[in-house]
């Protein structure tokens, strides 16, 4: 194989190896994502086994004299020249570079969502944590000690203690 084809072939091998599939799954926390998911790493491997298969492997040399013997060397030599003759165009990729950009700006897009996504992720295990706390205690907690972790609650009551307002 040689030229464009092998390219693909060799960059999508390569990318292949570098795709963490199992961890990307882990990541996943809907049905509808792991659906989608699987449905893209299915069409992915399809693609990826079909360029395997039908680009990285070189066509047979023709053995010309075989077919002159059974067949004759006129009629063969006709076929010959006309195969030579054969012009095969070589593959110029158009397509990527419309691409590269738009899949590059997905790319930093995806990278600030997962921080964000990061983020977010650590604010709710810490918001669980307090509540699961707060459960545990609730029950032999002063108003003191509820006032300790929650001062705007305190302020709050306070002043309205102080305007003597007491909601209606």
């Amino acid at each position: 194989m040689s030229g464009p084809a092998k390219k693909v072939t060799d960059v999508a091998f390569k990318a292949s190896k570098n795709i963490d599939w199992d961890g990307m799954a882990k990541l996943l926390v809907s049905d509808e994502a792991r659906k989608e998911f699987a449905n893209l790493r299915r069409a992915f491997n399809e693609v990826n086994s079909q360029l395997e298969t039908k680009f990285s492997q070189e066509p047979e040399p023709i053995d010309w004299e075989y077919y002159r013997k059974g067949i004759g060397p006129r009629l063969v030599d006709m076929y010959k020249e006309a195969y030579d003759s054969i012009e095969i165009p070589k593959y110029v990729d158009t397509v990527t570079p419309q691409y590269k950009p738009k899949f590059d700006a997905l790319l930093v897009e995806l990278k600030d969502a997962e921080e964000k996504s990061q983020k977010e992720s650590e604010r709710l295990e810490k918001e669980i944590a307090d509540v699961q706390e707060l459960k545990a205690r609730i029950s032999t907690m002063t108003a003191d000690e509820y006032f300790e972790k929650h001062p705007e609650l305190k302020k709050k009551f306070d002043d309205e203690i102080r305007n003597d307002y007491w909601g209606y």
